[in-house]
């Protein structure tokens, strides 16, 4: 992994978009990144961690952390790391999460957490992701490590400098299964497992099929020879002779059921013969019972024959009358009708004359005439009619029209007297809209006066608050000063202390002949006493931390201070210099002006609106004027067509009158006396012709009755039947002749069938006992057989089964007890004695030359005195072995923990482990190549001598093409690295990075 530009904005200390050309480097490959304490040189590095991670190694409060204090509310937050992985190149963008203004209204609303991945494809930057949890996946899949992991090879940030020389087995195990890729071997010990675990199970499985087949054998041999099972005391224990016993079990039900078989047949034979017997006792037994039942009803049908013969000559009869039915219906129904017509005559008649004498009209014979005459006149007659209906309708309309011109007469003079007010009522609402549109004018300025007086109102409040503050944040200025001046007063006498003991240190190393360090002297007559109290690394770190939180505490607060001052400053310069109480009132006073005005433009409005209505309604009285008078002229020329048309019927009706007092009423009385006639005449014509029919009738019935068996009408007509009825009685005539011959011919057969056979009643009962015993006897013997036959399928496949089972238990014991031995040995199982599972062995192995690596640059920076050793101990409660580390001390001869080491030691064996940690990795293909490495203070527990190993060490690196930064503030490093990258802090707070082409000293 290579880096090649960042850019931060609003991040940490800086404020403004600064930017790092990592490429700028490449030809030094090491270079220091320096600055005052405080300045913001890690930051640089959480800006690389937070655009790759979306954390920072230095706390874990969050990224709401990470934006600038001295951002505006409006300024941005974002970061920006180019680098390639592999031969790809990509650009990652981040934000975090932070408050700005908001956009619509005041106040401040939140800006969510983005993010945003590129690839540089063929020159152009290519989307990849953007949304942060999917731009985390994706970077996890090209980075291949994890934050964790970044901070301990590639990123050694402050306080995690030494986390893998420190860490236990498990943590170092974790982040080299991520550098050299091994997860495929603890993919392969699971998978050893996994068949491990079958690979028993099928044989657990094989054994127990084979028990479970020897179990079902055995109780089908038990259950086929109860007796022989109640013999044997208990079952062999041993599986040969268990199976022996399954093969002679299969044997003994081989000669069972050949035995069945042969007794199976026996009863066959024994049930046929039975058989047979039974079936020809009860074929004789139903041939008595049915001749018996045969002269029963034979006998029955012979008395029933004289009854028979009589419904036989009345069927005839009516056969016989049938014939006759149609003409003598008919001659009955001719004299119906004369008798009828005759009757209609006699009505029609009387009615004629009733009609005829009520009206005054002549009784004539010839009715005929007398029609077609009274017709001609109801034609010209009813015409009139129409006009006589009209005439009312008409006499309406007029009466209807004259109404409605009268109505309309009516409105018209009732608008004009309407209209004429308005003119006057338009102008008053003119004079009263003029008053009200000059006070409705000041609206506006009201309005503004009274947002800008409640605007200074309210930055008079917000002054006198922040006034409150503003004396907080100068106390707590104060007192962070005071503790920054203690703490860096702790620091100096510190350093005093350990110059003044630097002599005493030295003088108990002096010894007698042998030469002074300092002044090369043998003779040593008065060594200086050593200090009470030395002052250790330790004491001077962790007053240095102090000094430097209390003087971050100190920025902070002078930033808090002079932050306070300006907002109140602004606040107060907003309000205008006037007091809260004096702008109260004026807004008081403004509302109520601007309430006035709010007044007024209502009310200039619903004058305005009133004066709009009531010219719309003139005019609409205007136009509704228009129209009522065209309704009234078209309603007089209505009135006068009416009355025309009213005139000239009423004279056609008068004419068609006469001297009845309706047209109607003389059209009604002539057509009834026309109906009257006309229904007299119809009757004389139906009687004529229904009198002819008759005599036709009787005349063609009195010849057929003639010519058949029957003397007269009356007998013809009680001899004839209804159909059904005659149907009925064929039927029952021709079913008794069936029947009795069937009979007689059944009788026949039976007594031949029975000449011979005993006379008395044939006994079925014995022979169906034996029938039902040799039924029962076969039903027992096939049962027997069938089960034997089954037990032996049975048998027999069960052996089978057991033969097979047995050989795949011998066949898989081996097998499995081969992969077993395999997967606990690669899972660090017995019998792998040292617990080392396969994947770290594999890593443990890598540590070795990882150890071998850093060793050759530990010997140097240490003068020889520690190297690096790897330990593959077994490791204490359990826990995994393999991974150890602990240092060789030279001068004792005894390894010892690295958590043994001093602080500086610790800084020498965690950079040369660093070291030598990228340089394998790197030079392992399929690997993380590590082509950028980060160290982050630490130099300053060093002394001059090992301070020069250590950058000798350093410089060592920049083969191969890695590149190497180094933050620090020890000033003999800014000597010996001309590759600067500058951090500064400016006046007004925000801190600057100084590139320039890559400063050189």
């Amino acid at each position: 992994m290579r880096l090649h530009h960042l850019e931060l904005t609003g991040f940490g200390p800086f404020r403004e978009r600064q930017s790092v050309d990592f490429e700028a480097f490449e030809r030094d490959g090491i270079f220091l990144i320096a600055g005052r304490t405080g300045a913001g040189k890690s930051s640089i590095l959480d800006g690389v961690c937070f655009a790759l991670y979306g954390s920072v190694p230095r706390y874990e409060s969050g990224d709401k952390r990470l934006r600038s204090d001295h951002c505006d509310p409006e300024d941005p937050t974002e970061v920006r790391l180019e680098f390639t992985v592999g031969d790809r190149r990509w650009r990652v963008t981040r934000a975090p999460e932070y408050q700005r203004p908001s956009r619509r209204g005041g106040g401040l609303t939140t800006e969510p957490t983005r993010a945003e991945l590129e690839e540089l494809v063929d020159g152009v930057w290519v989307g990849r992701a953007g949304k942060p949890r999917d731009v985390g996946l994706l970077l996890d899949e090209v980075l291949g490590l994890n934050a964790q992991q970044f901070q301990q090879v590639i990123l050694l940030a402050q306080n995690r400098f030494s986390r893998f020389l420190l860490a236990s087995g498990a943590e170092r195990q974790s982040l080299l299964r991520a550098l050299f890729g091994t997860r495929r071997y603890e993919e392969y010990a699971r998978e050893l497992g996994e068949r491990s675990k079958a690979a028993q199970h099928e044989l657990d499985a094989l054994g127990e099929r084979a028990r479970t087949l020897l179990d079902q054998a055995e109780r089908l041999i038990a259950a086929q020879e109860p007796v022989a099972a109640e013999r044997v005391e208990a079952p062999p224990v041993d599986l040969t002779a268990r199976r022996a016993a399954v093969e002679l079990g299969e044997q003994r039900a081989l000669y069972r059921l050949d035995t069945l078989a042969h007794e199976r047949a026996a009863a066959d034979d024994t049930r046929a013969v039975a058989e047979a017997a039974h079936a020809e006792r009860v074929a004789l037994a139903k041939a008595q019972q049915e001749l018996g039942r045969a002269h029963e009803r034979l006998t029955v049908l012979e008395e029933a024959g004289a009854q028979i013969a009589v419904d036989r000559r009345r069927l005839q009869h009516a056969r016989a009358a049938e014939v006759l039915r149609a003409p003598l219906e008919a001659a009955l129904a001719a004299d119906d009708a004369a008798a009828t017509s005759n009757a209609a005559v006699a009505s029609a008649e009387a009615a004629w004359q009733r009609v005829a004498a009520g009206s005054g009209e002549e009784v004539v014979a010839d009715l005929a005439e007398l029609v077609e005459r009274l017709t001609g006149d109801l034609a010209v007659w009813t015409a009139a009619l129409t006009h006589e209906a009209a005439l009312v309708q008409g006499e309406a309309q007029v009466r209807d029209a004259s109404t409605e011109a009268t109505r309309l007469e009516t409105d018209i003079v009732a608008l004009d007297a309407q209209r004429a007010q308005v003119p006057a009522e338009l102008a008053r609402l003119d004079a009263e809209l003029e008053a009200e549109r000059e006070a409705a004018a000041r609206r506006d300025p009201a309005r503004s006066r009274q947002e800008e007086t409640a605007s200074r109102l309210a930055a008079a409040e917000e002054a006198a608050r922040l006034a409150a503050a503003q004396r907080e944040a100068e106390i707590s200025h104060r007192d962070a000063a005071a503790a920054a001046a203690t703490a860096a007063a702790a620091v100096a006498r510190l350093l005093q202390r350990r110059l003044d003991g630097y002599a005493g240190e030295l003088a108990t190393t002096l010894v007698d002949g042998e030469p002074c360090a300092v002044c090369g002297s043998t003779a040593h007559p008065s060594p200086a006493e050593p200090a009470d109290e030395p002052v250790t690394d330790e004491m001077l770190a962790a007053a240095e931390v102090e000094r430097d939180a209390t003087a971050r505490d100190e920025r902070r607060a002078s930033d808090a201070a002079k932050a306070a001052r300006e907002r109140h400053a602004e606040a107060a310069a907003r309000a205008g210099g006037q007091t809260v109480e004096v702008l109260r009132t004026q807004l008081a006073a403004a509302t109520e002006e601007f309430a006035d005005a709010e007044r007024a433009v209502a009310r200039r409005d619903a004058l305005a609106a009133r004066h709009a209505e009531l010219a719309a309604l003139d005019a609409d009285a205007e136009a509704s004027r228009t129209g009522l008078v065209d309704l009234l002229v078209a309603a007089r020329t209505r009135i006068a067509a009416l009355t025309a048309t009213v005139d000239a019927a009423r004279q056609a009706a008068g004419a068609a009158r006469g001297e009845y007092a309706s047209v109607a009423e003389r059209v009604a009385h002539v057509t009834a006396l026309r109906d009257a006639a006309r229904a007299a005449a119809d009757a004389r014509a139906d009687a004529e012709r229904a009198a002819t029919r008759a005599v036709q009738a009787r005349t063609d019935a009195d010849e057929r009755i003639a010519a058949s068996v029957f003397a007269d009408a009356a007998e013809a007509t009680a001899a004839l039947l209804k159909p059904a009825d005659m149907e009925a009685l064929a039927e029952r005539i021709s079913s008794h002749d069936t029947q009795l011959a069937v009979t007689r011919a059944r009788v026949l057969e039976l007594e031949l069938e029975l000449a011979g056979a005993p006379a008395g009643p044939v006994d079925t009962a014995a022979s169906r006992a034996a029938l039902d015993a040799a039924d029962a006897a076969r039903t027992a013997a096939l049962r027997a057989e069938r089960d034997a036959h089954t037990a032996v399928e049975r048998l027999r496949d069960l052996a089978l089964q057991i033969d097979d089972a047995y050989a795949g238990v011998a066949a898989r014991a081996a097998d499995a007890a081969a992969i077993a031995r395999l997967a606990d040995t690669v899972a660090g199982r017995a019998p792998n004695t040292m617990k080392m599972d396969l994947e770290t062995f594999v890593l443990a192995a890598e540590l070795e030359e990882i150890v071998a690596a850093a060793n050759m640059r530990l010997s140097d920076m240490s003068s020889g005195r520690y190297r690096l050793q790897h330990t593959d101990a077994r490791a204490a409660r359990g826990a995994a072995s393999g991974l150890g580390l602990e240092i060789m001390d030279a001068f004792t001869g005894q390894a010892r923990p690295a958590q043994s080491l001093s602080g500086g030691e610790t800084f020498l064996a965690s950079l040369a482990l660093a070291l030598g940690l990228a340089e394998v990795v790197t030079a392992r293909a399929g690997g993380v190549r590590l082509d950028t490495l980060f160290v982050d203070e630490g130099f300053g527990s060093l002394d001059e001598e090992t301070l020069d190993l250590a950058m000798r060490t350093l410089d060592e690196l920049r083969q191969g093409g890695r590149m190497v930064g180094v933050i620090s503030h020890v000033a003999a490093m800014k000597e010996q690295l001309p590759a600067q990258l500058a951090v500064e802090a400016t006046p007004h707070g925000p801190s600057v990075i100084r590139q320039d082409d890559v400063a050189r000293v």
